[in-house]
């Protein structure tokens, strides 16, 4: 189960600032009360430290208030930086080799394509809108999770992929073949090709599996307004738009902008060999 860490900031966020607030409203007038009230009727007679000594006590805040006052701005501020500037994110899958690597650690510019509020997602304040080659994050259509995947199409775009070439509006992508290799599937390791495909003037890696076609329904999309057509860079080993739709403005998180640390799957000490810029 995915932990909403933006939900449970707010959260954490909203019960110390109401914590902090009824003390300043309530409870610290009890405490001054008591002070004065010890200082009218006890403190005559009682030498000076003594006198210190329990005002000190009186005075004191209850440790809970002490810790929701402590960590309020400290958790405000990482509010604020996860959702309206940059926020981290761990790779999970391999659906973007060989760009994003399972077990990569990349930020994502969260103001990229506009200002929204955290948890709920509503956009107050329109900055630019994605383009065509860069990868993004994204809640799917079908799961109430994070996916990242590169933008293929555009509001109005019509996207064709078959005998594993893609076209947009028609023309074919162009693509480059690398190397041979072998690429990583449920399966084992299976004989593949590496490619270097350019989309709007973004050169990236692309990976295909020899032989072997994922059976699809269709082939091509023509994109509603409002929506992005997403799709792997793994693209025999990706489960995206070509399966389950478009993907609404409205469930946009980021744009992905650089890995800044890789940590492989299991006891594996943490390494910035592959720290990059994302494209």
């Amino acid at each position: 189960m995915d932990i909403d860490f933006s939900l449970v900031l707010v959260i954490l966020v909203s019960i110390c600032g109401l914590l902090w607030l009824l003390d300043s409203l309530l409870i610290k007038k009890h405490r001054l009360q008591a002070v004065l009230n010890y200082e009218s009727t006890h403190a005559k007679g009682k030498n000076e430290e003594q006198v210190t000594q329990t005002i000190a006590g009186l005075s004191q805040e209850p440790l809970l208030i002490e810790y929701a006052k402590s960590f309020f701005p400290v958790l405000l501020i990482v509010l604020m930086l996860r959702s309206f500037l940059v926020e981290p994110f761990q790779i999970p899958t391999g659906s973007m080799i060989p760009t994003l690597e399972v077990g990569d650690f990349i930020l994502v510019n969260k103001y990229a394509y506009g200002i929204r509020l955290p948890v709920i997602g509503t956009k107050i304040l329109d900055v630019d809108d994605p383009d065509r080659g860069e990868v993004m994050v994204f809640i799917p259509p079908h799961e109430n999770k994070y996916y990242i995947k590169r933008v293929i199409g555009l509001p109005g775009d019509t996207i064709r992929y078959e005998d594993k070439r893609l076209y947009v509006n028609g023309e074919i992508i162009g693509e480059e073949f690398v190397d041979d290799i072998l690429v990583d599937t449920n399966l084992g390791d299976l004989p593949g090709t590496l490619h270097l495909e350019t989309i709007n003037g973004v050169e990236h890696a692309t990976q295909h599996i020899s032989g072997i076609a994922r059976q699809r329904s269709r082939t091509t999309w023509i994109i509603p307004n409002g929506h992005y057509f997403m799709m792997g860079d793994n693209r025999d080993n990706s489960s995206d738009s070509r399966e389950w739709g478009t993907v609404p403005e409205k469930d946009i998180v980021g744009r992905a902008i650089a890995v800044w640390m890789h940590k492989d799957p299991g006891l594996n000490l943490p390494t910035f060999e592959r720290n990059q810029r994302i494209k």
